[in-house]
């Protein structure tokens, strides 16, 4: 079993779907000498028959993913899978990815609770996905007191993260949260020994050095990954974030039930101002989501932003979106950040 000492660089690269983090930016990140991680959120999407057999295309393209990285990586650096507790399958991808040999299982848009019993059998790193001192606290106590096991590592996202967030509308819209320092702080002083690794905002060699400072074993990367050459997405989509200025980036209201921050779009657009886009096919992929009431199909939007389709598309993205304008690969991007 691989453990956190495989890093060579303090670099998580966070995991983004709907097929923006797959094995070929994975295995990328990971031959560099950090955490390379696929999403695994409807990743079976290009498979011939994903719209009738979604579950079997969804674990076989997990295993041909993780494969892929883990030959791109050659024994360097971790693997890792982002799997979202909000999914309908998300016990099923994240034994899929412990069959395939995966090195961490990072778990976020809800709470982990049972992460512990799907991974029993297996020798694998865990780690939950939290916005708060006290949710850390919660879940670390929660995991010793039910199995007997601590996180191997824990990922603080604050609130200047891109996708799906872990605050409420109203914290985000009237931006009352806290900075990603001091959840960061509160985190580390609430769960002992465990390492912490911090995203949401963090952009540059300065970010890393001060969440070092602070206590952070690492950083997550997410956005600053989308504009190279070896990101899984189409470049539409690279072309999109490139192109993307601050006032671009709206948060907007998932189908998830969380809030989420992406590129201001005429889907996001007509969205907010009541139109409905329902599913055409729903398969029925997250917990929340009812297709008679959603304003529209999130798996639709997203498969449609990786096509880079500006109309009908959802292009996640991080606050500093603004910032990246212009191409790179994952190699000269890490040398800037190292």
């Amino acid at each position: 079993m691989k453990t956190l000492n495989n890093l060579s660089i303090p670099i998580i690269q966070g995991g983004m779907g709907v097929g923006i983090s797959l094995g070929g930016l994975a295995g990328a990140v990971a031959a560099c000498g950090g955490m390379g991680v696929i999403s695994t959120a409807n990743i079976g999407f290009r498979e011939d028959d994903f719209w009738t057999n979604t579950q079997e295309a969804n674990r076989r393209a997990l295993t041909k993913e993780i494969k892929k990285a883990q030959k791109i990586a050659n024994g360097k650096g971790l693997i890792g899978i982002n799997a979202m507790v909000a999914t309908t399958n998300f016990a099923d991808m994240v034994k899929t990815a412990c069959e395939a040999g995966i090195d961490a299982i990072i778990a976020g848009a809800g709470i982990p609770l049972e992460l512990p019993e799907i991974v029993k059998d297996f020798k694998v790193m865990i780690a939950p996905i939290m916005s708060s001192g006290r949710g850390a606290k919660t879940i670390c106590k929660l995991w010793k007191k039910r199995y007997d096991r601590s996180p191997d590592f824990i990922v603080v996202e604050g609130s200047d993260a891109g996708g799906h967030l872990g605050f409420s509308q109203d914290e985000l819209e009237e931006q009352t949260t806290q900075p990603l320092e001091q959840i960061l702080t509160d985190v580390i002083a609430g769960v002992d020994d465990v390492p912490v690794f911090c995203g949401g905002g963090v952009f540059d060699k300065a970010d890393i050095e001060k969440s070092l400072s602070l206590g952070a074993r690492g950083v997550q990367i997410g956005t600053r990954f989308i504009a190279t050459e070896e990101c899984d997405a189409s470049q539409g989509y690279k072309d999109a974030i490139i192109a993307a200025k601050g006032e671009d980036v709206t948060i907007l209201k998932s189908p998830v039930g969380m809030p989420g921050r992406g590129l201001k779009t005429p889907l996001i657009a007509k969205a907010k101002s009541g139109e409905r886009f329902p599913a055409q096919i729903c398969i029925g992929c997250i917990h929340s989501c009812n297709p008679q009431t959603t304003p529209y199909c999130i798996n639709r939007a997203l498969i449609d932003a990786f096509y880079g389709k500006n109309e009908t598309g959802l292009f996640f993205c991080g606050s500093n979106v603004g910032r990246i304008n212009k191409m790179t690969t994952v190699e000269e991007l890490i040398e800037e950040l190292k």
